[in-house]
This record gives structure tokens, sequence and C-alpha cells, in this order.
């Protein structure tokens, strides 16, 4: 394809024309994406620990401390074995609590036809697929705090700060911000869907707005959880009950963003009722007693991740929808596959800012992250959504499925991460040596 734009205008009069001391990494965003690469690429005999900084608007001091907050975030995350086993890599694993990231046993997988509990819905167990788990529920605030510590640990830094200008020049790229200038060899966009890092350097995106909204709370089920993941398709939309560790459970609510702006309007008894519903009874009442969130879906690919000395993680180069819970482990195969790409350019005497080596990455991510990207579609369309000729059959497909041992092993190893051309953490959960 084309080149992509590589210089990008100052959109500040304010920057400090303050220079910073050279970087290797300049990771902009702190989330769990950013986090995980700076504290892998922290744990490599190649790194320098003063000449890693993660900028991030949304994070205080280095030198703060990061308490796990004792009430449960409503932002939580399903964590497959590959990303668990990354987290173990990074160091951060071992900081989360059963309390914060709680392992699932089960999934169900019904539509809106049938009942919870009739044979033809689609199960997963653990047990059966001789597996410790299908995954953990996590929350998100707590994984990023626990990696957010192994890199201060590591001799890490970051700073509250964003880009304002990006200019690539040879052998280094420099990042404008408001604190100043900051020059590295590499530049990494973590920085969410909605890219800072992506638009200065102009690199261009397909995106498609799903007109839906993920609805996010907490909910007291009437009846226990039994460590199983309850995932409904409702013919216009997705409602997914995750369990967590206090018996309560999140829910992940996909519905057309009109019916969701009702909902939110709703008081807590009214949409209890709509919840319970439209969760087929599945655990009986759903209480919400808590704050709810809505959240905007939609799917983006960047045309490019990589540029000169600039590369896209996570968000920033790719956007799927909830349904799957996917999202966050595709990020950090994104990270760990960087980490993996740089270290192995260092150790070749290569320039790990070099065109040639960030395409290496991109091309090891972007056909994996498309594929994936476009079966989960394909669910929200056909099974979501599934009121049509089409959709009625792709329902039917679920119980084709249920009777397949071989369809169920392969989609759960897919889901867990445990196929595909994976970096090397992701398949044994520690760093290679050397």
């Amino acid at each position: 394809g084309a080149r992509p734009a590589a210089r990008a205008r100052t959109r500040s009069r304010t920057v400090s024309r303050r220079t910073h001391p050279p970087l290797d990494l300049l990771i902009v965003g702190g989330g769990p994406v950013g986090a995980t690469l700076a504290a892998l690429w922290l744990g490599t005999e190649a790194a320098r620990a003063d000449r890693v900084l993660i900028l991030d608007n949304g994070l205080g001091s280095s030198a703060a401390s990061w308490p796990i907050e004792a009430t449960p975030e409503l932002r939580v995350s399903a964590l497959s074995r590959a990303g668990e086993r990354i987290l173990r890599a990074a160091g951060a694993w071992s900081a989360l609590r059963p309390e914060v990231a709680h392992p699932y046993q089960r999934m169900r997988v019904w539509p809106e036809l049938i009942e919870p509990l009739d044979p033809a819905a689609l199960t997963f167990d653990a047990a059966e697929l001789s597996e410790p788990n299908l995954g953990y529920i996590v929350q998100n605030r707590a994984l990023q705090h626990a990696l957010l510590d192994v890199v201060r640990q590591r001799g890490g830094r970051w700073l509250a700060a964003a880009p304002t200008a990006v200019r690539i020049d040879e052998g280094v790229v420099t990042v404008a911000t408001a604190e100043g200038e900051f020059s590295a060899s590499v530049l990494v966009g973590a920085d969410g869907a909605r890219s800072a890092v992506r638009q200065l350097l102009g690199l261009p995106v397909r995106s498609q707005d799903y007109d839906q909204l993920a609805l996010v709370a907490s909910v007291q089920p009437q009846h226990a959880h039994q460590d199983t993941a309850w995932q409904r398709f409702l013919g216009a939309g997705t409602l997914a009950l995750l369990p967590l560790a206090n018996g309560r459970c999140s829910i992940v609510w996909s519905v057309p963003r009109a019916e969701g702006a009702r909902l939110l309007d709703l008081d807590a008894r009214a949409f209890s009722d709509a919840l319970t519903q439209a969760s087929g009874r599945a655990l009986g009442r759903l209480e919400v007693d808590g704050e709810r969130l809505a959240f905007p879906l939609r799917r983006l690919e960047a045309s490019h991740y990589a540029a000169e000395r600039c590369v896209l993680v996570g968000d920033a180069a790719h956007v799927v929808h909830p349904l799957a819970g996917q999202g966050v482990n595709l990020g950090l195969l994104d990270a760990a596959a960087l980490a993996q790409t740089l270290e192995a350019a260092l150790r070749e005497g290569e320039d790990p800012g070099a065109r040639r080596v960030l395409r290496r990455y991109e091309r090891w991510r972007k056909s994996d992250n498309e594929l994936m990207s476009a079966a989960i579609d394909g669910f929200n369309r056909f099974l979501a959504f599934g009121r049509d000729p089409v959709g009625r059959l792709a329902q039917r497909g679920l119980g084709w499925v249920e009777r397949s041992s071989m369809a169920k092993r392969f989609l759960v190893e897919r889901a867990l991460g445990l196929t595909g051309d994976l970096p090397a953490v992701a398949q044994t959960g520690f760093r290679r040596a050397g």
C-alpha cells in the first residue's frame, strides 16, 4: 500500500520547547496494553530502564501508589489463556488477587428462541476440555495498576502528558507535548480507539458505527452464577452475564442506540425488570443497585499499523465488538508480538525503529486481528441480530456446534488464544532467555 504520512502539524501553540534526554521506547497510553508492552520490554536484557517512558494524561506521578479499590469496578475484561500467560511473563499476574481476577469454569450461549438450559444451548465446560478454566473476568483498573507497579519496580516512568505533534527525522521520532519534547527510537501508539498518535501520523482507518450502545453494570442475581459466563443472543442485541468473585455478575448488554438510551432513562427497578426479561431468567431476577455506564460500539481497523519509527497496538490499531470478549486479548497479543519483534531486531544488530522492522510486527498481527474482527462482526450480524432467515440458520447452527466435540474444541482453543502464530510468551508464560 501507499506509504502512510509521517509528519503532522502541531495542534497547540503552548508547547514547551524543553527537550528531554533521548528515549529508546516512548509509549503513548498507559492502559493495560501500553503498560504490558512497557513491563515486557523492561524485563528484557536489551532494555535501559531510564530510556522507557509512558505518556498518558490520565496518569499521575510515577511516585504515586496504586491501591486497589475495595469497591468493584464496572469495567471488566474477559482474559484468555494467552492473555494470562502474557501477564505472567510481564510479571503482573501474581498481583491480581482472586477478588479482582475471577476464573470461570463454564460458558452457556443460547439464542432468544430457546430456554437457557435447553439441550440445544451451546455449552463449554473447562473440565470436559481438560482446561483448568475458560479464562478470567478481570477488573480493568486492577489490571492496569498491577502492570504499572511492575513498570515502576523495573525503573520505568510515566508522565501525565499528551502528544500535540509528531516529527520524524533521520534515526529519531520527536513528540511535542505541553511538558516539552521527547525524542525516541520508537514511538508506540497505545492510546485507544481515538488514538492521537494515529491521527497525528495521518494513518487512515476503516470504521463502521454499529449504532449500538453497550450498557455496563454490576448486578446481584437471584440464583448463583455457578462460575459460568452466560450469553444470550437477543435478536436485537446481545446480553452477557460475567461471573464475579463476590457472587455478583458484570453485565455487558449491547442494544440499538435508541433502545440503550431508553433503558438508561429507566429507574433501577424498571431497568432490573427489563434486564431480567432479556436474560431469559437464566439466573432468576437480576437486581441493579448501582451505577450504569454506556459506551457506543463500532468496528475500526487501521490501514497501517506501522510507519517509520512509529507503530500502533491495541485499540489504536483495531477495535472489535465486545460480544466475544476478545478486545483486550488482541491488544495483549499485539504488545507481546511487538516486544518480541523489537528484541529480535536488536539481537540481530538492526535498528528497531526502522520501518522494515516494524512492518514485521504489522504483518504478524494485522491478518490475525482482521480475521478475528470479521468473525466477531459476523456473530453480531447473524446471531445477535438474527431475525431474518440467515440469522435463524446461524442460531440453529449453535445447536450443531453443541453436538460436535471437534467444533467446540476449535472454538475454545481459538477463544483461549491457544492456536495461531503466537508470541513466545503467549505460549509459555515465561520470557524467552537470550
